[in-house]
């Protein structure tokens, strides 16, 4: 849909709507991706790991129901975010759209590992031949790429984040600090991702959390005040 076909009110509930699947992926995404793996996966521990598993299955299930919302969330994210963003440049925006699916298509496929002990210790006829000593260290293994594979694709996200919120700051119906907020989280994500793999012991998560006020501060303010209607015009 051109932006000339977007009225006052179409925009401002593009932002609201933006704002809140922010928040929805936020929750699901804090839950699937770090609540139910930290009570699940024990560092350096196959057989705990497999315990935690078979002892709590809805948390184990649960935890990769939530990523599904998450992801279906920011697939929607990276096209209202393209159509927020196209007046200050159609180009960037489709870029950073077309990052955003990538982080998310990357991620969902990490996340099948996190599910393959779902089969790995299912206990059917065709697993017989390994003994519960293998069938537990595939599971851990298994649980380690989905956190090392997600790892190695993060810079997907944050060249995403880095120019959603250059657009934001250049944008003049959003307010400056927001893009400011996204550019230094999409760093974050970057670094993060280079540390894993050029350096990984020096590689931290908490880089990560450079995310979390943009992200609340985003949210909270498509909220409250969408975007500023009347430079949204002058930018069309």
């Amino acid at each position: 849909m051109p932006a000339t076909d977007l009225s006052s009110d179409s925009i401002q509930r593009y932002a609201r709507l933006t704002g809140l699947l922010i928040l929805v992926s936020i929750v699901f995404g804090g839950f699937g991706e770090g609540y139910a793996p930290s009570h699940l996966i024990v560092a350096g521990d196959a057989a705990a790991t497999a315990s935690n598993i078979r002892a709590s299955p809805m948390l184990f299930r649960a935890g990769f129901a939530a990523y599904w919302v998450e992801a279906a969330c920011d697939v929607a994210l990276a096209v209202l975010f393209y159509v927020l963003l196209r007046p200050v440049n159609r180009t960037l925006a489709l870029l950073s759209a077309f990052f955003g699916m990538a982080a998310t298509m990357t991620y969902a496929f990490a996340e099948s590992f996190y599910f393959a002990p779902a089969l790995i210790l299912s206990g059917t006829s065709y697993l017989r031949p390994f003994s519960q000593d293998q069938l537990d260290a595939l599971t851990l293994l298994s649980m380690k790429l989905f956190n090392s594979i997600g790892a190695i694709f993060l810079g997907f996200y944050g060249l995403a984040t880095i120019i959603r919120g250059y657009l934001v700051y250049r944008s003049g119906y959003l307010p400056r600090v927001l893009g400011a907020l996204f550019m230094i989280g999409g760093a974050g994500f970057l670094l993060s991702n280079a540390l894993f793999v050029l350096a990984p012991s020096y590689a931290t998560q908490r880089l990560l959390f450079a995310m979390a006020p943009a992200g609340a501060a985003m949210l909270l303010w498509l909220l409250v005040k969408g975007v500023d209607v009347e430079r949204w015009n002058l930018s069309r």
